[in-house]
């Protein structure tokens, strides 16, 4: 079997996929557990130095009424809610599932850039923000090499994973912890190629995903061994309750995938993950990325997380409209939202869509696909990244000029597939340099009542919310 084989692109290319892709779609029991409990408590994790993690060097979260200027809306208010000099704060991606339900509670962390920290910085570790004790932030992990935390939706844990793997190498653990930073328990430790397959995943993507049922997990990861050219990725599904990995989907254009649960608490639709294909992209042996995208650029598409299903959401991919790489599902619905840009008309639109068969990759020219311009109304679309609440009510997003310091906007939904986005509100502007390590990233808590974005305007980077939006 030659694992480095690429997947075939075009329409006869799912047959062949499902029998690769089948190949691993076998569970396998990969923990190795330090007592008889099938999830086994840490007595002695690796911890980094107590100096570190304390909370004491942290001072409290402060008003910033000097953000706000004249076309801000009254009754605004930000809130810097990271102020430690010397070390850069952020907010987790857009998409990432960070929230306890109650919008009370979410995590970020600390020493890390707007997409992601370095897993071997003993300074990156995740916080817990409470909103309702002052903003006060506590440490939630302790480890050197975390990454990719997701928030159970039931509100009891926060999963992430502990990566010491190499290309080709090493190992990387599943652990949970209850949200006061007690109980820290491994689910399992994955250090040997998944079931079915030769891949040793390395690699791991910043962002893992959760199913609306708190019972699924997944992150996508490297699969290449270090002389695979090109490499391959995958995307990897944890049964949490079983402590298993499958893994669902395989090939050398899955290199950012931006993986994200359907959050509908129906059955069936809550086994679907949304997922990008960078087309074109160019990775080298060792997982160096040259050319994220090229051709007709990305697309996204829709899988049912045991790799079956597999369809397209109806976006880019013409000559003309291009998938900026943004995506997300509106609240719990089965729409999905992206950014795009074109050269006719010129901008930067949100486009809102429902998924399709797989036709061959065709984006907007799907059979079937439906699709809902929500910008159609505005003069001017500047779009990039965005987010909404878990109503599918609210909506946030940046917004060019982003070399003036970027703005920020709010909106509201309509009917679903139907109407434009209204109401909409020019919230401030957030005075960063816009760099991709300080991008804006705005998003809402779960209620819409509060949001969230990313700025350096002090000189480093920091987080900060919003009241009163």
């Amino acid at each position: 079997m030659n694992n480095c084989k690429p997947t075939p692109s075009g329409s006869n290319s799912r047959r062949v996929f499902l029998r690769h892709a089948g190949l691993a779609t076998a569970g396998v029991f990969l923990g190795r557990w330090a007592g008889s409990s099938a999830f086994a408590a840490d007595d002695a994790p690796k911890r980094v130095a107590p100096d570190l993690l304390s909370s004491a060097k942290l001072e409290k979260a402060k008003p910033r009424p000097d953000l706000l200027d004249d076309e801000s809306p009254k009754g605004l208010e930000v809130i810097q809610l990271t102020t430690e000099l010397g070390v850069p704060w952020a907010h987790l991606y857009m998409e990432a599932q960070v929230f306890s339900m109650d919008s009370k509670r979410f995590v970020l962390h600390r020493s890390a850039t707007a997409h992601g920290g370095n897993k071997n910085d003993p300074k990156h570790q995740y916080y817990l923000c409470d909103i309702e004790n002052g903003c006060a932030l506590s440490p939630l992990t302790q480890e050197t090499g975390c990454v990719a935390p997701s928030v159970s939706p039931d509100g009891k844990y926060l999963y992430y994973f502990v990566d010491e793997t190499t290309v080709g190498g090493g190992q990387f653990a599943l652990k949970r912890v209850n949200l006061d930073g007690t109980d820290r328990r491994t689910l399992l430790v994955v250090d040997a190629p998944l079931p079915g397959t030769k891949f040793r995943p390395s690699r791991l993507y910043p962002i893992s995903t959760i199913s609306s049922d708190s019972k699924r997990l997944a992150i996508s990861g490297f699969l290449g061994d270090g002389e695979c050219d090109p490499p391959p990725y995958g995307l990897m599904v944890f049964d949490l309750e079983k402590a298993t990995v499958n893994l669902v989907i395989h090939g050398p254009t899955w290199c950012n995938m931006h993986s994200q649960y359907c959050r509908s608490t129906d059955p069936e639709a809550s086994r679907d993950i949304l997922i990008q294909e960078n087309h074109g992209c160019v990775i080298t042996p060792k997982g160096e990325c040259k050319v994220l995208a090229a051709g007709d650029g990305a697309d996204i598409h829709v899988i049912r997380d045991d790799g079956t299903n597999f369809r397209n959401m109806p976006w880019g991919r013409d000559g003309n409209e291009r998938c900026q790489g943004h995506q997300c599902w509106r609240g719990r619905t089965m729409w999905g939202i992206t950014s795009t840009s074109s050269a006719k008309p010129r901008g930067a639109f949100l486009i809102e869509g429902k998924a399709a068969p797989h036709t061959g990759h065709v984006g907007l020219n799907t059979p079937g696909g439906v699709r809902n311009d929500l910008t159609r109304d505005l003069k001017e679309s500047r779009f990039s990244h965005f987010a909404g609440d878990i109503a599918g009510r609210r909506f946030i997003s940046d917004a060019g000029p982003f070399d003036k310091g970027g703005r920020i906007f709010a909106a509201e939904f309509g009917e679903p597939g139907k109407d434009a986005l209204r109401n909409w509100k020019r919230l401030l502007n957030p005075r960063s340099t816009c760099i991709k390590q300080s991008h804006i990233h705005p998003f809402l808590s779960p209620d819409g009542k509060l949001g969230f974005f990313n700025s350096d305007e002090s000189g480093v980077l920091q987080a900060y919310m919003l009241r009163g939006i």
